[in-house]
């Protein structure tokens, strides 16, 4: 691959990650490449294994479990704050990608959080065994 056309695609996915929370179309983002849109979706899986819409997808995704781990904010905050449309649609690609509803997601960490910070030495000697 030319690596003009790569150092493109990578400005379109520094894009995506800088407005991962605005409503973003192929247009907008093919458009940070100089590429066509239908050049750019093909150049974009080629490059990266998977589609822009994907990667976006991922993205927001990964930013919605560090909403949820850091802050004591409503799902439906989380899933406009990170750009989607939908709570329906943000909570079914969260269970998709995670596992977990996000509600479910989040009382999970909130569990596993509190023995984290406790060494393992600690854990080892009152109960017998590794976390």
């Amino acid at each position: 691959m030319d690596e003009d056309i790569y150092k493109r695609l990578c400005r379109a996915r520094e894009f995506m990650d800088d407005c991962y929370g605005l409503p973003l179309t192929l247009d907008q983002i093919s458009r940070q490449a100089c590429i066509s849109p239908y050049h750019f979706h093909r150049l974009f899986r080629q490059t990266f294994e998977q589609t822009p819409h994907q990667y976006l997808t991922d993205r927001r995704i990964r930013r919605a479990k560090e909403l949820l781990e850091s802050k004591p904010i409503a799902v439906t905050d989380v899933c406009f704050e990170v750009g989607f449309q939908s709570l329906g649609s943000f909570i079914t690609l969260f269970r998709k990608h995670v596992g977990h509803s996000p509600r479910t997601y989040r009382r999970i960490f909130i569990v596993r959080q509190p023995l984290s910070r406790i060494p393992a030495c600690f854990i080892f000697m009152f109960t017998g065994k590794p976390n």
